[in-house]
């Protein structure tokens, strides 16, 4: 179904639309080349299309791109979302890393080839005029990975809700608060990022009684501090800066702040994560 604006324009899909950008940091992006029939037919864009009114765009973008590209199930991770809101229409690209690498598949009549396309060779083929529009952006974010670094003893002791009674499992309450928060992701201001939102990394450090938390699931990722949670903290935000990671640390230690900013991790208070789980 068509959406029509204001002025005439013309959109498919009458709960908005999503594509897939996939990305191989080894082969680049996975590009389609629209059949000739099709909106914008002979240009090169993302697999794609209308989304379901009872799906979030990621879900839609997924979808669409196993129904039209045979992208498998579980091989992709979804880092990044750029919306193109067009008022009475949206349409969301979804930033997703390979992590099962595939040969893509022409699955529907939609398509007239499928590749896998280096990110410096994208301008040189004839763009559909929306993914050309959004490359600027969408380029720039391929080589952001944003990671929040999280002071957990600090986190739980901001609060005086009886912690010191229980530490392992206030502790562990928080993790599996964060753990949600990593399925549904911040909005980019959350973070200071371009786009519109991301799901980012979640690192949690642990220290002391709280050891004994069990490991996270999916985005979250706890490390337990063998000695001062102080110098495990910092010596993981250097590496996570060292390794090219976009680093968010979450301390309302002063000197701990001083630390990770000279790494160069950009800090926020134990407010800010706490508004973050509300």
């Amino acid at each position: 179904m068509w959406v029509e604006g204001p002025d005439g324009s013309r959109y498919w899909g009458r709960f908005g639309a999503a594509g897939l950008l996939a990305y191989d940091p080894r082969r680049g992006v996975l590009l389609q080349h629209r059949v000739g029939w099709s909106h914008f037919g002979g240009t090169w864009g993302i697999p794609g299309g209308a989304i379901h009114d009872d799906e979030s765009p990621v879900a839609g973008a997924i979808r669409e791109a196993q129904e039209e590209a045979g992208v498998p199930d579980g091989s992709v991770v979804p880092r990044a979302e750029h919306v193109f809101d067009a008022g009475v229409w949206q349409y969301t690209t979804v930033i997703a890393d390979v992590a099962e690498p595939f040969e893509p598949v022409i699955s529907d009549p939609e398509s007239l080839e499928l590749a896998w396309v280096p990110v410096d060779e994208v301008t040189d083929l004839e763009l559909h005029p929306g993914f050309a529009a959004a490359w600027p952006q969408l380029r720039d974010a391929l080589e952001v990975r944003p990671v929040v670094l999280v002071d957990a003893a600090n986190v739980v002791g901001s609060t005086p809700d009886g912690w010191w009674k229980d530490r392992a499992g206030a502790t562990e309450r928080l993790v599996s608060r964060i753990e949600q928060l990593a399925d549904a992701g911040l909005d980019a201001g959350d973070l200071g990022l371009a786009l519109d939102h991301w799901q980012p990394l979640f690192a949690v450090v642990v220290e002391g009684q709280a050891r004994s938390v069990p490991d996270a699931h999916g985005s979250t990722l706890v490390y337990r501090a063998d000695g001062s949670g102080d110098d495990e903290i910092a010596r993981r935000g250097e590496q996570l800066v060292r390794s090219g990671m976009r680093v968010t640390a979450v301390t309302s230690d002063r000197a701990l702040r001083d630390r990770l900013e000279r790494a160069g991790a950009d800090v926020r208070g134990t407010r800010w994560l706490r508004e973050q789980l509300a």
